[in-house]
């Protein structure tokens, strides 16, 4: 992303005496302080990782959802601020004017892409604390053989690279805790990297992105960052990067080093980081094959990358990391899966004809399935009121079907397109980057070319509220 100005700052001069091209439009419906005025310092703030162990309080929960509504309030108006911009280039003839609205217009859509980018990031944290806590509570975890023996087995090799792959919710992130648990049980050091939780500053561009990185891991394992030492400008930036863990990470320790990297889909919108850091890993990859000094310290390195659709965006197949290593992608449950998850629930009063039933609504999605048995198990619904109620706002799912329709809706081309397929009596053809994204957020499934609805529960719940 471009480097942003603040909101405040957005408008090097006061249009608001000016008239547009025949006078149809007038300048105060475009000027920077008219529309969205202080709400524009709305922030996010210091993102905090929260323990994988426990779910964050009812009340942080609250003031997250206060903040999405706010900046949804926010992006609203800005959407209209730009959308009046625009008019007003159609409209215009004096070319000076016309100049100084296109520059306003470039800077008003990128402070449009930060608020989405901040709803983006706020979403997925009220994600990540939904009631249940599914992927969160290692306890509860459901093996899904050979799955985990594969990550095991793969993480122990000499410069490794795993990649995990699954629409969101179905247990990912538990499943990179689970093989960075067994890595540290080899004696490994480990470092783990969420994206998501990258402030937009980070991600403006790829120098600043690099630098986090670096600092970050040297963070994770408990070591000054010397940036200072071990980062010289007559370098590159992909090569500072590269002798910043050679020389400094990895040289200095007989120890492997595990690097896992979260959300890694959120620099798929980036694409002057995207394809520069896909290069980096595939380099350091590659290097680890090498037979000679410099292989041998790179062979230290194991790379876990975990993301949850393809990367669209075009990659050279010999810079991309997504055609090398061990590919893993995660399955629904079975029937057989979620009779264990209800038996260490203790829920021993679902017969195995009742969860056929509840699969028969959400099928094998594991957060699905664990929510409807947390609340089987507290006693707050029956069965059968569940399975009635599901697909409405009175039923358990509802915040996180209001949390999917609220991506559709702030997302035209995917709106359109899920419509289509939640209305349809057979598989649809989808634009690809729409059928990827939507199969990101668990709401299709794939089959071959066409998508179908991820669910009962989608179809029956979305068919009603997409007009």
């Amino acid at each position: 992303m471009q480097d942003s100005q603040h909101p405040k700052q957005v408008s090097s001069s006061d249009l608001r005496n000016s008239q547009f091209g025949c006078g149809l439009v007038n300048a105060n419906t475009v000027n920077a302080g008219q529309i969205g005025g202080d709400i524009y310092n709305i922030h996010l703030g210091q993102q905090t990782a929260a323990s994988d162990n426990s779910v964050q309080s009812q009340n942080q929960r609250q003031r997250s959802q206060s903040e999405r509504d706010s900046l949804e309030k926010a992006y609203i108006l800005q959407s209209q601020k730009v959308a009046n911009l625009r008019t007003a280039l159609v409209f215009e003839t004096d070319v000076s004017r016309k100049f100084q609205y296109e520059q306003q217009l470039q800077t008003e859509e990128r402070t449009l892409n930060e608020l989405g980018d901040k709803l983006d990031a706020i979403e997925q944290q009220l994600q990540a604390t939904d009631d249940s806590g599914v992927e969160t509570d290692i306890s509860i975890y459901i093996e899904r053989p050979p799955i985990e023996d594969k990550c095991y087995k793969a993480i122990v090799q000499p410069g490794a690279l795993i990649r995990l792959k699954a629409p969101q919710r179905m247990g990912k992130t538990l499943l990179l805790e689970k093989t960075l648990d067994y890595a540290r049980h080899q004696g490994y050091q480990t470092a783990k990297l969420d994206l998501q939780l990258a402030d937009i500053d980070i991600l403006a561009n790829l120098k600043t992105f690099l630098q986090w990185l670096c600092v970050d891991v040297a963070d994770s394992l408990e070591l000054e960052p010397q940036l200072d030492k071990h980062w010289q400008e007559v370098f590159g930036l992909n090569k500072n990067c590269t002798r910043y863990f050679q020389k400094y990470l990895l040289l200095v320790t007989d120890t492997p080093l595990v690097l896992a990297i979260d959300n890694f889909e959120r620099l798929f919108e980036y694409p002057e980081i995207f394809p520069q850091f896909c290069l980096l890993l595939r380099g350091w990859y590659e290097a680890a094959k090498q037979g000679d000094k410099i292989g041998n310290i790179w062979k230290k390195l194991r790379l876990v990358v975990v993301h949850s659709t393809e990367s669209y965006p075009s990659l050279d197949s010999n810079h991309s990391p997504f055609n090398v290593g061990l590919a893993i992608e995660l399955p629904e449950f079975n029937l057989q899966q979620v009779i264990n998850l209800a038996k260490q629930q203790d829920l021993g009063l679902l017969k195995e004809q009742d969860l056929a039933q509840l699969m028969g609504l959400v099928e094998g999605h594991p957060y699905l399935i664990q929510s409807a048995i947390t609340h089987l198990k507290s006693q707050q619904v029956t069965l059968e009121e569940l399975l009635r109620l599901a697909p409405t706002e009175q039923g358990i799912f509802s915040d996180h079907l209001r949390q999917q329709l609220w991506h559709l809706q702030h997302n035209p081309q995917l709106e359109i397109g899920y419509k289509k397929v939640v209305r349809a009596n057979a598989p649809v053809r989808l634009d690809t980057e729409v059928a990827f994204k939507l199969h990101s957020l668990g709401l299709v499934k794939l089959v071959s070319n066409d998508c179908v609805p991820g669910c009962d529960l989608y179809r029956l719940y979305f068919s009603t509220r997409l007009e």
